[in-house]
């Protein structure tokens, strides 16, 4: 099967659980997430798409800022959210 692409954004200004969880609670909103990541420590936010639906980059990051955060980066990567929570996990994220 293709390598799914996940969006992967920098986001600065989360700091608790309950940041994540607003982030979270946005973007599971949104018809077309699949699974998603949030890593406080490294300010990581990944999503990945549903089967057949499409990431729109921009709305992603629009939720996030509308949740209170600053999207400091965003990038398509062809990872999927579990191969990006294992690389930030193991401390190998890139910088």
């Amino acid at each position: 099967s293709a390598t799914p692409s996940s969006l992967k954004l920098q986001v600065n200004g989360m700091v608790c659980a309950f940041c994540a969880q607003g982030i979270e609670k946005r973007l599971k909103a949104m018809p077309e997430t699949g699974e998603l990541f949030i890593d406080l420590r490294n300010k990581v936010v990944a999503v990945e798409p549903r089967p057949g639906q499409a990431l729109d980059a921009k709305r992603v990051a629009s939720e996030v800022r509308e949740a209170g955060y600053d999207v400091v980066a965003s990038q398509t990567v062809a990872q999927s959210v579990a191969q990006i929570r294992a690389e930030v996990r193991a401390g190998r994220a890139e910088r």
